[in-house]
């Protein structure tokens, strides 16, 4: 007689059964329910629409000016520490990063 070795054993298949039918008599919530409650959960507050006027806010930036020991990528605009350039060509410099 011929033995299927990828049948399942039937302990194996009477677990499966078992942890089914648990899962289907849980008291589990209906997606409606689930999707009311996170519909009254959720507020805008401290949340910045698209759109928002901005215009009595105020940014404040420091703008660092570029060090002698520094140069401007010509490639992807980084400012980097002159050890970082790896070629430069017609009067421009290329980091590391860029030319790989």
């Amino acid at each position: 007689m011929a033995t299927d070795y990828d049948e399942v054993r039937s302990d194996v298949a009477e677990s499966r059964m078992d942890s089914l039918r648990a899962v289907q008599s849980a008291n589990a919530p209906d997606a409606g329910s689930v999707l009311r409650e996170l519909d009254e959960a959720d507020t805008t507050d401290g949340v910045e629409l698209p759109g928002a006027d901005l215009s009595g806010e105020e940014l404040r930036i420091e703008i660092v000016p570029q060090r002698e020991d520094e140069f401007t990528c010509f490639s992807c605009f980084l400012v980097r520490h002159r050890s970082q350039i790896a070629r430069e060509k017609d009067g421009h410099a290329y980091c590391r990063d860029c030319e790989g």
